[in-house]
């Protein structure tokens, strides 16, 4: 007989890949199924985001999970739940938050300039010549162009 002390682990893990799946940021849905590998899940679902593939794993009421919607953007999740078998199935529900870990339609962003970066190097036209004499000369006379 299966208790349900024994079904937690599929459970929360179930239940973190439904959390995963049901969107990032906002109150969702959704359904998949999660295959058992080792210690970890791997599932595809549907939800209120599209459609998901991702890992799980679980402990006890909490899972976690990784995963990738129809957009190509990595979300992880985490959660907590419950559930109870009906007929052959276990059906629950959970409580978890996600979060995008990466948006490949999100450029990245710009590189923080430090602020004792050298400045460039002043370009060659705007460089002011003199003689020995302090008079300046014109550039072109410089180049031998006058």
């Amino acid at each position: 007989m299966l208790t349900l002390s024994h079904a937690m682990p599929r459970v929360a893990t179930a239940l973190a890949l439904a959390a995963l799946l049901a969107g990032c940021g906002a109150v969702g849905g959704g359904v998949g199924i999660g295959i058992p590998v080792g210690p970890v899940s791997v599932g595809v679902g549907v939800g209120s985001g599209g459609v998901s593939a991702g890992v799980s794993a679980g402990a006890g009421p909490v899972g976690v999970g990784v995963g990738v919607n129809q957009r190509g953007q990595v979300v992880g999740g985490a959660g907590v739940g419950a559930s109870t078998g009906v007929g052959g199935a276990r059906v629950g529900a959970s409580v978890g938050t996600s979060t995008v870990l990466h948006d490949p339609q999100r450029p990245a962003a710009a590189p923080d300039m430090p602020a004792d970066a050298p400045a460039p190097a002043p370009d060659v036209d705007q460089i002011q010549w003199r003689d020995s004499s302090g008079r300046i000369v014109p550039a072109c006379r410089v180049h031998g162009g006058c």
